[in-house]
């Protein structure tokens, strides 16, 4: 007989998984629109060797379009749209970088990404400095409490000065910015980084094209050929900046970089390969591993525990044009995801067998055996998956609500054509995705109104149908700016409202839904009806 197995049996389990969760590190890259957050990707992934050949991301033709932008309405844009998941490995680290979409009208896209990684990445145009959109991401990430290193891009052309910009990060941002290096010039003038840790010199190669890593050649500040190198008051002026930062800058406190307190800034030019490679080494030695999780009664679960769980923080629609498959993007907050494992719906309370969990490379994917506690999976959806869902095996458990934004912007989403049913099937689809929310007027042609948060997503939404289901359609603005669903305590047909400016219509679960032109007309409609809660989002 098999003897019984003793208390310390699991132990290498144990250890093993711990090991693998450490080893993790799953981050997002942040930015305003145009501050070269895309071409770090690519560059990160070249230096990592991903990828043999960064692609362009201004979509000329004889280049590869970006890897982490994979959809056909990104790659005729040459913007982000939707956050792609790439996995890669570093010095025996594994790394999950979700790219985000930088501009505002796709930003509840970001919010929910950042839901799901342990750090992030903030890139800012060394010309510019902080712009609106940046601020708002981050603004998200300090609520919650999210690690950010800070890569200052654009180096290459001309520039603010470094200690304005500093400056601003502290004033606007609140969050302490320290120099990890420093920059030798700038625009044609630029000629290198001085690296404040290692107390080296990199001097800057210009290459054509910036495809390829540019030579480094590295030199201490005291090297006697540096005048010579730098010319005899760039080195003067060195000298001076390190001398000063070195007596009056406050260090580098890796406690006070993983409590959000202080950001590492990095400065570099991700277009020209420069400035990446220090700025790697500290993402994979400073961004932390996967930290316990809070769930919903407070408590907090342990990466490193045995027993699974994970949330479902993205839908995706056709990924693979051939299958028409849904994919739901899971982060693992905890033990193993298995192939063929079953595990519980916390929303639905049943269970769903995961057969056939993938890793992701852009649109590229291969199905994996096991998954660990920061990895981020794809999981064919059966239609039993949303936007928030909480899987796990054994001890129940389940994770806050993954935020979403009130719709700002309406649109009637219009048939041009008798694909009704492929119609109807790619409404629904990009429903559950969360690129909208539809209701349907409850009077009339059942025709779907569509909400968004940003405008642009109206020009998605119409480029999507056409590709990805075959339909083409239009979508006509219509004047309404605020949605509220009518609370379970009111049928929605003896309310008090406005003689004009209020549009009444129906969820798919046929919850009334009102449609507000104008905050008065909101306003107007709540003080007329009072004890009936008005939601901005059901």
């Amino acid at each position: 007989m098999t003897a019984p197995a003793s208390p310390d049996s699991t132990r290498p389990v144990h250890e093993s998984l711990a090991r693998e969760v450490s080893r993790r590190r799953t981050f997002a890259i942040i930015s305003h629109p145009d501050a070269g957050k895309t071409t770090l990707t690519e560059k990160t992934l070249l230096y990592a060797g991903a990828i043999e050949l960064a692609g362009a991301v201004r979509g000329r033709k004889n280049q590869r379009a970006a890897v982490s932008d994979w959809m056909d309405v990104e790659r005729e844009r040459g913007i982000s749209i939707t956050s792609a998941a790439l996995e890669f490995e570093i010095d025996g680290r594994r790394l999950t970088l979700l790219d985000t979409p930088g501009h505002k009208d796709f930003s509840e896209d970001t919010y929910r990404t950042l839901f799901a990684v342990d750090s992030v990445v903030m890139v800012i145009d060394a010309a510019k400095g902080i712009e609106p959109q940046t601020r708002k991401l981050f603004e998200v990430c300090r609520s919650r409490d999210l690690p950010i290193l800070t890569f200052v891009n654009k180096l290459d052309h001309p520039a603010r000065d470094p200690l304005e910009l500093l400056d601003e990060i502290e004033r606007v941002l609140g969050i302490h910015a320290v120099p990890m290096n420093w920059p030798v010039g700038t625009g044609d003038r630029f000629k290198g980084v001085y690296d404040l840790q290692q107390h080296a010199l990199l001097l800057y190669d210009r290459v054509q094209g910036g495809q390829r890593r540019a030579p480094v050649h590295v030199a201490g500040l005291d090297d006697p050929t540096l005048a010579d190198e730098l010319g005899v008051d760039a080195h003067l002026e060195l000298q001076e900046v390190a001398d000063m930062l070195a007596g009056a800058g406050a260090p580098f406190d890796l406690e006070a970089y993983r409590a959000a307190r202080q950001t590492p800034t990095f400065f570099g030019s991700a277009l020209m390969n420069f400035g990446l490679e220090p700025f790697l080494r500290a993402l994979v030695e400073l961004a932390p591993s996967p930290a316990p999780r809070p769930t919903t009664t407070g408590a907090l679960v342990d990466p490193a525990s045995p027993g699974f769980s994970g949330f479902v923080f993205k839908i995706q629609a056709n990924m693979n044009p051939r299958h028409r498959d849904r994919i739901a993007f899971l982060r693992v907050c905890s033990g193993e995801l298995t192939k063929d494992m079953v595990a519980t719906n916390a929303r639905l309370g049943g269970t769903v067998r995961l057969s056939r969990p993938h890793r992701f490379f852009g649109r590229e994917r291969e199905t994996v055996d096991v998954a660990y506690a920061g990895d981020v999976v794809g999981l064919v959806n059966p239609g039993k998956f949303t936007i928030g869902d909480t899987l796990y095996a054994g001890t129940p458990v389940e994770f806050p609500p993954v935020p979403r934004f009130a719709a700002e912007h309406f649109g009637a989403l219009r048939l041009e054509g008798t694909r009704h049913k492929q119609f109807d099937e790619g409404v629904r689809q990009l429903e559950e995705e969360g690129l909208m929310q539809v209701v349907f007027p409850l009077a009339g042609r059942r025709e779907p109104i569509v909400g968004v948060v940003g405008a642009l997503q109206f020009d998605v939404i119409e480029a999507r149908m056409r590709a990805e289901y075959n339909v083409p359609c239009r979508v006509d603005r219509l004047p309404y700016a605020h949605a509220r669903w009518v609370d379970a305590g009111a049928d929605g047909h003896d309310l008090k409202l406005p003689m004009t400016g209020v549009f009444r219509a129906v969820d798919r679960q046929e919850t009334p839904v009102l449609l507000f032109e104008s905050d008065w007309e909101l306003q107007y409609t709540e003080r007329q009806n009072p004890g009936i809660s008005f939601l901005a989002l059901h």
